[in-house]
């Protein structure tokens, strides 16, 4: 969903840290925050130039430091276990006993979570478009929600660096939940109910941004479709179009906020820039674990859902889920979760799709996978392996089909061709020995490609035995 805001407010958005002469912290660190457990927490903020600052822990943890000469501190605490008892954290300026009190604190897991639109649409939904389930998630909210705790970073824009926001950690009741991201919601929830540890979310996500959003000037300078400088007071860009507006008013003010890493949904807006696509986002996540001081934060990301973009059966969304995977494949510490089946019939002309929870769960499943080393909890897709073709057959192998597929199922979503490449639905078979599928139409006497739900809307049927769909693909190289 694309948000409209005006010129004026574009170039004057987001709310300034302004340094005081008394203590003062940015309005990240507020009542009811997760910390992030068993660490050293970051804490950061102002006061008077060389004054002596330190923070306290009801779990009884004490640092300080030294202000600087321009007033600006930061020291680094270290955290509890996590727990659902409720912590306090006290910072004091000792040079004038000026103090904060942040109250009703939780140790627990961070987790950083961005993209656009369907990142951000919230529990209750948007206009027209539900969330599954959303209502009873906001009824059951405070019992299902017991210790997760949300911070919704205000969707605005910057050509400046910012250091606030205007927004503070929120506890999980009926009256607040329904405005916070479904998906990050159900990411929560699972992972909450897997490693029984409360779970903490700041949410940056802006509805119909690029990825090229999400990165700083010095980034796209490097990009020779970006001009970052001729932006900032062209009224004709889409404010969704902005390059770098979104990393400055919504990921400068919270990055270094001690988390355990990140979750991300976005790549509508960057469909048909497929070619670019994995090595921009890597330059993302790069950037973004170095302004967080931590190379080794994970980040888990969703396939592009399936949407007609114009033209249903054509191939630019598949062309970029392929480009995803490669990413994933590309980039340390990056993990994609496969979405092809959680797609409804309905929604070929809706981009927003209705079915968050399944998305959240797979997300907390790689996540307490590779995050926290959890063994066993199905987080692999099968994918193309390779092919040998035989006239009118073909044989498909795939990796990570360990032990066979979903039997009986309908396995829909496949195509054939031949040397004039023009492709024919056709019929899959389970061999049940094998372990592969044999794929053949009674339109093509020599096949030279396989295609799986390679177009812009498919809805994946094929499954292995835990239930985990198969990555789309294609055996050819046609389509650039």
């Amino acid at each position: 969903m694309k948000h409209k805001i005006s010129i004026i407010t574009l170039l004057a958005c987001g709310i300034p840290f302004v340094a005081s002469s008394k203590l003062s912290m940015p309005h990240l660190f507020s009542d009811n925050m997760v910390i992030q457990a068993d660490t050293v927490a970051r804490l950061w903020g102002h006061a008077e130039p060389g004054a002596l600052v330190s923070a306290t822990g009801s779990w009884g943890a004490e640092s300080s430091c030294k202000a600087d000469s321009s007033g600006h501190w930061q020291l680094g605490i270290a955290t509890p276990a996590a727990s659902y008892e409720a912590l306090c954290l006290t910072v004091t300026d000792k040079s004038d006993g000026h103090s904060v009190t942040f109250n009703n604190v939780l140790a627990g897991e961070v987790w950083i979570a961005s993209g656009q639109s369907n990142m951000d649409m919230p529990l209750r939904g948007y206009w027209h478009q539900p969330v599954e389930g959303g209502g009873d998630e906001i009824t059951f909210a405070a019992r299902n929600g017991r210790g997760i705790r949300f911070l919704n970073v205000p969707r605005t824009q910057s050509y400046t660096l910012q250091h606030d926001i205007d927004a503070s950690w929120q506890t999980s009741n009926p009256q607040n939940t329904a405005e916070f991201s479904a998906l990050a919601w159900f990411f929560a929830r699972s992972l909450k109910d897997i490693i029984d540890m409360p779970v903490g979310i700041i949410n940056a996500a802006y509805g119909g941004s690029k990825v090229e959003a999400w990165v700083p000037e010095e980034i796209l300078a490097g990009y020779p479709d970006c001009d970052y400088q001729a932006e900032k007071n062209d009224s004709t860009v889409g404010n969704w179009d902005r390059t770098g507006a979104m990393y400055n008013a919504m990921i400068h003010p919270i990055a270094g906020f001690t988390a355990r890493g990140f979750i991300w949904n976005q790549g509508e807006s960057n469909v048909g820039r497929h070619a670019v696509y994995p090595a921009r986002q890597n330059d993302m996540i790069t950037h973004w674990r170095k302004v967080w001081g931590d190379p080794g934060m994970q980040f888990y990301f969703v396939e592009l859902p399936g949407y007609d973009y114009g033209d249903a059966e054509g191939t630019g969304a598949a062309l970029f889920r392929e480009a995803q995977h490669k990413a994933a494949r590309e980039t340390e510490g990056a993990h994609i979760v496969c979405t092809s089946d959680l797609v409804y019939p309905d929604e070929a002309d809706d981009i927003h799709g209705r079915n968050k929870r399944d998305i959240g769960k797979r997300l907390a499943a790689c996540a307490a996978t590779h995050s926290y080393g959890i063994k066993g909890i199905p987080h692999r897709f099968p994918s193309y392996k390779s092919v040998d073709l035989k006239g009118d057959k073909a044989l498909v192998w795939f990796n990570d089909m360990w032990q066979g597929f979903t039997p009986n199922e309908n396995l829909q979503g496949f195509e054939v061709a031949g040397e004039d490449r023009v492709f024919h639905p056709a019929v899959a078979e389970i061999d049940r020995n094998g372990l592969y599928l044999t794929v053949s139409s009674p339109e093509v006497a020599d096949i030279k490609s396989v295609r799986y739900c390679f177009k812009n809307f498919a809805i994946g049927r094929v499954h292995d035995m835990l239930g985990m769909p198969i990555v789309p693909f294609r055996t050819d190289d046609w389509d650039k």
